[in-house]
């Protein structure tokens, strides 16, 4: 087998293993387990990241793992006396080789649950990614952008797996004891090199995958899709950064060239200043609504631009009185519908929609805190609901 072989296969078998632990299924193997083949735990791998999406099979049927791989990677648990481990896990599992955790509980998918609690504990803040970061990254990889970007199948395999798995890669449930009476408890132990690996095999993909993002030529670059490759880049490199951390407590030394995701964002910034933007507004008031719009735009660099422009947001104001049964106040639904558009193509980037009531004695006022809503609405969350759309329509390579 060779070396390429060897690293898919170990990808997908720490892939199955913390798939399968997330679902609260028993993946374990002891010390002395030859675990599955390689096809074997890319199938099971499979199957447990259907049933984190939605509960069902990649043919669509809800079900556990299936039968014939089961038995190949879950241990049976141990009983008679009390393992070393259980007291005192380095005792076993040498920490100048591995990382190991003890959980307990009265069951066993608990007891596991609490290994690898424990053992996330161990690495503290250095496991935490940035939420945000980490879903978008996810979300990107399992939609296929990400996959489009990536030179070779090794790496293309990498970064989809990296898609599904949580902090911990390599995590596994080395053992698991019954004491006879109540309690199980179970070692979760991550192999140090083996643990350098996957993550060393994610870094790379990542850094191929930003290599490519970012080769364009200058008409390309200053697009709104140069504009989105730089903000992805920008997400892969956090995560690089978040893998880096991951790999100094294991005292494993990351790949060179690490750059943080803001030196992207920075240049994405740069290119979204080149792109004006045109706005039309119906319906509005003394421009207030356009106004929003425009700082919002702005706040990511975007400079308004003319009714001739390529980009658009073409919006308009609904505002209709509604009959409420106290009769002291005036009440107007209003509804804002707004389109961020592509004008060659006559796409839809990024629609925005918002729609409630205000009310006031007088039905001009009524309508007048109306607009006044909208403005705040657009004010507060417009820029960023602009720039994740943006981020999350990278076109395939």
């Amino acid at each position: 087998m060779n070396k390429a072989t060897l690293s898919a296969a170990g990808v997908w078998f720490g892939l199955l293993c913390f798939c399968a632990s997330l679902a609260l299924s028993a993946c374990v193997t002891t010390p002395d387990s030859t675990g599955a083949s390689p096809a074997e735990a890319r199938a099971a791998a499979q199957e447990a990241l259907a049933r984190m999406d939605g509960g069902q099979s990649a043919g669509g049927v809800a079900q556990t793992a299936p039968a014939a791989v089961q038995p190949s990677v879950q241990a049976a648990v141990r009983s008679g006396a009390r393992p070393a481990w259980v007291d005192s896990v380095e005792s076993v599992y040498n920490k100048g080789l591995y990382v190991a955790a003890v959980g307990h509980a009265a069951d066993r998918a608990q007891a596991e649950k609490n290994a690898l609690a424990n053992l996330a504990g161990i690495f503290g803040q250095s496991v935490q990614a940035d939420q945000k970061i980490s879903s978008v990254y996810q979300e990107m990889v399992k939609n296929g952008a990400a996959a489009s970007w990536s030179d070779s199948t090794l790496l293309e395999s990498t970064v989809i797996t990296s898609a599904s798995l949580d902090n911990l890669v390599g995590a596994e449930i080395r053992d698991v004891w019954f004491d006879n009476k109540s309690t199980y408890y179970a070692a979760a132990v991550m192999d140090k090199a083996k643990t350098a690996q996957l993550y060393n095999d994610l870094i790379q993909a990542n850094q191929m995958m930003i290599a490519n993002l970012v080769t364009m030529d200058q008409s390309e670059k200053n697009s709104l899709e140069g504009y989105s490759r730089y903000l992805f880049a920008a997400v892969a490199a956090d995560m690089n950064i978040h893998y880096g951390n991951l790999l100094r407590v294991i005292d494993a030394v990351p790949p060179a060239g690490l750059k943080k995701g803001d030196e992207y964002r920075l240049e994405a910034a740069n290119i979204s200043r080149t792109i004006p933007v045109g706005l039309a507004v119906k319906n509005d008031r003394a421009g207030r609504v356009q106004g929003a719009f425009a700082r919002a735009l702005a706040d990511l660099g975007f400079r308004s631009g003319g009714t001739n422009s390529r980009y658009r947001v073409e919006a308009n104001i609904d505002l209709s009185e509604t009959q409420f049964p106290n009769p002291q106040y005036q009440f107007v639904r209003y509804t804002l519908s707004a389109n961020f558009v592509d004008a060659a193509g006559g796409e839809v980037l990024a629609p925005y929609t918002i729609t409630d009531r205000e009310g006031h004695i007088s039905l001009t006022e009524a309508e007048n805190r109306a607009i006044t809503a909208i403005e705040r609405k657009i004010n507060a969350e417009y820029a960023a609901l602009l720039s994740d759309r943006l981020l999350l329509r990278l076109p395939g390579k």
